[in-house]
C-alpha cells in the first residue's frame, strides 16, 4: 500500500487525472465500496479529501464505518461525468487516523463538527485506475471520429519478501 503522496510522486499524471475527476463538481465526490460482515459488497456517497500527505475521508457512524472498521478493505469510485463516460477508481486499505494533529488541522479546515460522531480515515492506495472513453463515450454507436478507450493503472509496489534459503546458509 502507499499514501496518496507516495502514488502522486510515482505517477503525477495519473493522479492528477484521478483527482480531476474524483473533483470536478468541487468538493472531492465518489462511490465508497466496502464489505458487509457477510462478505458482500456495500457502496456510499462520500467526499474524500486530498492533501499534499494523503487522501482522507470523514466517515460518521454508519453501516460503513463499521465495515472499514472491521475490514479496511475498500474501493473508492469517481462519479460519472456529464459529458463522457471516464472512470477513476482507487483500491486499498482505509486506516483510522490516530494522529491528533492530523486529524485537528483537517477537522478546523474542512469545518467538521464536533457534535457529530465522525472519524478520520486514511485511504492508501494498492491500485489506481483511469479510463478514458473520450467525447463519444463507452458505447460509441453514432460517433464520428470513433476514438478508442484508454486506460491507465499503477500498482503500489509489494514489498520483498526475504529469501529465506539465503539466510539459512
Amino acid at each position: 500500500m502507499a499514501s496518496w503522496s507516495d502514488f502522486a510522486a510515482a505517477e503525477p499524471a495519473l493522479a492528477d487525472g484521478i483527482r480531476a475527476l474524483l473533483q470536478q463538481y468541487g468538493p472531492g465526490m465518489g462511490y465508497l465500496a466496502t464489505i458487509r460482515p457477510d462478505g458482500g459488497p456495500r457502496v456510499h456517497p462520500v467526499s474524500p479529501v486530498f492533501t499534499d500527505d494523503g487522501l482522507y475521508c470523514f466517515i460518521v457512524d454508519s453501516p460503513k464505518r463499521r465495515d472499514l472498521e472491521r475490514d479496511g478493505r475498500y474501493a473508492l469510485h469517481a462519479y460519472p461525468p456529464e459529458d463522457n463516460d471516464d472512470e477513476a477508481t482507487l483500491t486499498g486499505q482505509a486506516v483510522p487516523v490516530r494522529d491528533t494533529r492530523i486529524i485537528a488541522h483537517l477537522a478546523g479546515t474542512l469545518h467538521a463538527s464536533p457534535d457529530v460522531d465522525w472519524r478520520l480515515f486514511e485511504l492508501t492506495i494498492d491500485t489506481a485506475m483511469l479510463r478514458r472513453h473520450g467525447p463519444a463515450g463507452a458505447l460509441p454507436l453514432a460517433a464520428t471520429p470513433f476514438l478508442p478507450a484508454y486506460a491507465q493503472t499503477w500498482h503500489a509496489p509489494r514489498p520483498k519478501k526475504p529469501n529465506l534459503m539465503a539466510v539459512a546458509s
